[in-house]
């Protein structure tokens, strides 16, 4: 996977590089000096071959391993762990993993099929979050939900018809689902729900963008 930028660089582990591409007017002597003193493979190119390659590069390109996902059986005693339901933009799942990092949120699942996946988009826009979040990638979200629910886990799925978030009385371990951007909760996800959690809302607009939807549930049923 090639990822490019260069506070990407200096969040990656360095055991994952195989080789960097930096471009013939790049100047960032810090950066230069971490890839001599880690000792990694770099080849100088020309900057224009690498617009073309990867646009808002920064100077400089990593070629580095595919990201390696974690097994549900890697989720500890957590009191909330995060699942998204289809959800499509890599922009919205980088996000969504910065707040969980923020948050102290350990692991996020994710469906195999029909959504995001880890890509450089999503490397970029976590901003080096990314290392200390587990993503989980399942076959069958059901599956993992009843997985989790046979470990003690109570399930909370965010849509706009439910509970108002800020009355309801949370588990002491929490499996917290947020949607699809467009459709939202499927229904199969929402039948095998124990509750349906909702954020109100004051305007004239009846819903959020899914990164703020759960950075706002995320961080108020952790009071």
């Amino acid at each position: 996977m090639r990822v490019c930028g260069k506070n990407v660089f200096n969040e990656l582990d360095y055991k994952s590089v195989r080789k960097i591409l930096i471009a013939d007017n790049f100047k960032d002597k810090n950066i230069i000096n971490k890839i001599k003193e880690n000792k990694l493979k770099y080849i100088i190119t020309d900057s224009k071959i690498m617009d073309k390659m990867m646009p808002h590069n920064q100077g400089i390109i990593i070629d580095i391993d595919d990201f390696e996902y974690a097994s549900l059986d890697s989720i500890g005693d957590e009191s909330l762990v995060l699942m998204l339901d289809h959800l499509e933009d890599p922009h919205n799942f980088g996000a969504i993993i910065r707040t969980c990092e923020a948050a102290g949120v350990k692991s996020i699942i994710i469906p195999k099929d029909r959504g995001v996946i880890v890509n450089e988009t999503v490397m970029k826009t976590s901003s080096g979050a990314l290392n200390h979040v587990n993503i989980i990638m399942v076959t069958n979200l059901v599956n993992a939900i009843n997985k989790l629910k046979s470990q003690g886990y109570f399930v909370y799925a965010a849509d706009m018809d439910g509970d108002d978030y800020r009355h309801v009385d949370y588990a002491n371990k929490v499996l917290l689902i947020i949607g699809n951007e467009g459709n939202g909760i499927s229904k199969i996800i929402s039948n095998n729900s124990d509750e349906i959690v909702s954020i109100p809302m004051r305007g004239t607009i009846n819903s959020l963008n899914a990164s703020v939807a759960a950075a706002i549930l995320i961080y108020g049923i952790g009071e």
